[in-house]
């Protein structure tokens, strides 16, 4: 059991959610499961700021996962625009097509059925279930995982891979009654989000500041150096460019074009193969490169 008194940390954080919860548009009911499985996509390795207006966009345009089933591919990478990661585009339109298939175009609520869908894994279908459905599910994205390492372990960041004491811990944390268990996994991201940051934590907002294990040891600093991600000059650069000029064509793009937009040449060769084999490109020198469909 964990040390801090787990009920009281929860109903504290409801308490605070009530309060200071971002009104997010997936958030509302009117979303839909459907809305909460496309921000879920959005908002993996992004922040929110720039997913608000690409998801209103979005789901103008496809409302529902049979709209992005009847669509090729390649609008869907396409209107991913600058997001990042583009895979999950891709991802997203094969989750839709299978939606479609094989549950009458409705976002299903069971978790196994979440888990068998294309580019859906253990976090996005607890996620899914809870958020949408207010189904009683740990969800332990990294913002969860940082709040929990705190206030229960006394840790100022969790490990830098989820491990089962983290779920074990997790589980203990999680109010028994569903609904309950769905908003305490909204709200407790909520408080990494916005509180429980990693790097400046407002532990004066906090409203669990007195409990928290980490406050009371005088916030140790995290084991082993601090991850950066580099993205200049990386392959993910030289994709994200290469596919740039391909979003903004309606037809097929000859090599020399893409040639021109990336100097070294190996690493281009490299990502536009990379791309060709992850499924966001098709086609070849001699007829030119294009998005799928």
């Amino acid at each position: 059991m964990p040390a801090t008194d787990s009920t009281e940390v929860v109903e504290r954080v409801l308490r605070w959610y009530d309060e200071h919860a971002r009104d997010l548009p997936w958030r509302r009911p009117g979303a839909g499961a459907w809305g909460v499985m496309v921000s879920e996509f959005m908002l993996q390795q992004t922040p929110v700021a720039r997913v608000l207006e690409p998801w209103r966009v979005w789901l103008e345009r496809w409302p529902t996962p049979t709209a992005l089933a009847a669509a090729p591919a390649g609008d869907a990478v396409r209107a991913w625009g600058r997001l990042g990661y583009p895979r999950r585009a891709l991802r997203l339109h094969r989750a839709a097509e299978a939606i479609t298939e094989q549950h009458g175009g409705v976002v299903p609520d069971d978790l196994a059925a979440l888990l068998a869908l294309p580019g859906v894994g253990s976090y996005t279908a607890a996620a899914i279930a809870s958020f949408a459905y207010g189904r009683r599910h740990v969800v332990l994205d990294t913002n969860v995982r940082r709040v929990l390492a705190r206030v229960a372990a006394g840790m100022a960041a969790p490990p830098v891979a989820a491990t089962v004491a983290e779920s074990r811990l997790a589980e203990e944390f999680l109010p028994a009654e569903p609904a309950r268990a769905a908003r305490w996994a909204v709200a407790s991201m909520e408080l990494g989000a916005l509180i429980c940051t990693a790097r400046s934590p407002a532990c004066e907002r906090c409203p669990v500041e007195d409990v928290c294990a980490w406050r009371r040891a005088g916030r140790p600093a995290a084991e082993g150096p601090r991850r950066r991600q580099a993205y200049e000059g990386t392959d993910r650069q030289c994709r994200g460019a290469l596919l740039a000029v391909l979003r903004s064509s309606d037809v097929s793009v000859a090599r020399d074009e893409l040639d021109a937009v990336w100097p070294d040449p190996v690493q281009r060769e490299r990502s536009l193969t990379s791309l060709v084999l992850d499924g966001l490109v098709v086609g070849d020198d001699l007829v030119g490169y294009a998005l799928p469909g």
